[in-house]
């Protein structure tokens, strides 16, 4: 009778495996190389109106993409609460409890290989479009790779990158800048409570540096709803990141799969670590169309995503009955979702003046924030007034 039995216990955990495996793979082609930064390589307007998000609400693949990744997070709770966790979660960690045990070192020694790179990369605040004429910002950047390596000095470390972060508003909007202040905070937090073990926040300093990547992945992805023709030029240019997708298709399935999987950041830690592994594969797909930029830039993410995925440490909701749990998934992602697209859209209009559109157009009138140059091709035909 056991026998009998038993194939019947492990159905609803094999087919939640195997959704969720159908799911993943699915928001891994819809998110493919789209990770790649569109501000590094191609030209944009940063102060110009955005789509209305009812566009995004009309949009029949934006919700295709939310009920697949709804899918698979469903499928992922489904195996949290299963006797299939355990050989999971225990598979995870054989691979990845050598990094979990050296976290504070790969993660100081990311930080430090980061901004080495752009001190060699030069005349850049913190990241490849925030350029800057002021050859003593690079060398900041070294200083600050150099201070992370003493617990005595990583404040000082953390203090340089808000520091940069600050100085840039010299020269760049504040909106523009918003696109690097979760990350900015959540690298400085972590150099700030790691550098005091004794102290009661020292436990705390993976969660603010996770907290900071999963923001920062959710605000950039709603570029590709609000400024969908931004990534146009790119899409033209380098038509197999597509995967054979029409255009207007990708770009918002993509968009949904980096919102959410920033949210999957967040959430039950499975799905945390599934969510990381994703990222992981996916931004490493966008280095060999983009290159050393994309490599640089995302440096501090994908080393940081490393951790998030060798951390065995619970996180989430803990909610005592299936159907809350699953429940709360959908919830939840709704919740960001308003949150962080309502500041994003809401502040946009505070901040600019959609008729204002400044002094610097190409032909057509469009407006840039900056001149073309052999790293933004797609700009090469664009002419400023400037």
């Amino acid at each position: 009778m056991a026998d009998n039995n038993e194939p019947r216990s492990r159905t609803p955990i094999r087919t939640a495996l195997g959704l969720s495996f159908t799911a993943l793979i699915a928001t891994l082609m819809a998110a493919g190389p789209a990770h790649a930064h569109v501000k590094w390589f191609a030209p944009y307007v940063v102060g110009a109106a955005p789509a209305p998000i009812t566009d995004t609400l009309a949009n029949g693949w934006f919700w295709a993409g939310i009920a697949l990744v709804l899918v698979f997070f469903a499928a992922t709770v489904l195996v949290e609460r299963s006797p299939s966790a355990t050989p999971v979660n225990g598979m995870l960690e054989r691979l990845t409890l050598p990094l979990w045990r050296r976290g504070d070192d790969f993660m100081r020694a990311v930080i430090g290989a980061f901004f080495v790179a752009i001190f060699a990369v030069g005349g850049v605040y913190l990241t490849p479009d925030l350029q800057t004429p002021n050859e003593w910002v690079s060398w900041l950047q070294l200083l600050i790779a150099l201070l992370v390596f003493s617990r005595r000095t990583m404040p000082l470390a953390a203090a340089g990158i808000i520091g940069l972060w600050v100085i840039a508003l010299r020269d760049y909007d504040f909106f523009h800048l918003l696109d690097y202040l979760a990350l900015g905070v959540g690298i400085a937090g972590y150099l700030a409570l790691a550098a005091d073990p004794e102290s009661k926040w020292y436990q705390h300093r993976f969660t603010v540096l996770r907290w900071g990547v999963a923001i920062a992945l959710m605000w950039s992805s709603l570029e590709k709803f609000a400024y969908a023709e931004w990534f146009y030029p790119l899409v033209e240019e380098r038509p197999f990141l597509t995967f054979g997708m029409p255009r207007d298709m990708f770009i918002p399935m993509a968009g949904v799969a980096e919102f959410t999987m920033g949210f999957g950041l967040l959430w039950t830690s499975l799905i945390r670590r599934l969510s990381a592994v994703a990222l992981i594969v996916i931004f490493t797909a966008a280095v060999y169309p983009f290159g050393r930029i994309d490599l640089v830039g995302h440096a501090l993410i994908m080393g940081t995503l490393f951790l998030i995925a060798a951390d065995p440490t619970p996180s989430g909701l803990k909610l005592p009955k299936l159907t809350p749990a699953i429940g709360s998934v959908p919830a939840g992602l709704l919740a960001a979702m308003v949150l962080i697209a309502g500041a994003y859209w809401g502040l946009h209009g505070t901040f600019y003046d959609y008729q204002d559109q400044g002094p610097a157009a190409t032909a057509e009138g469009q407006l840039l924030t900056h001149r073309p140059n052999a790293e933004y091709p797609h700009a090469e035909s664009a002419t400023t007034t400037q």
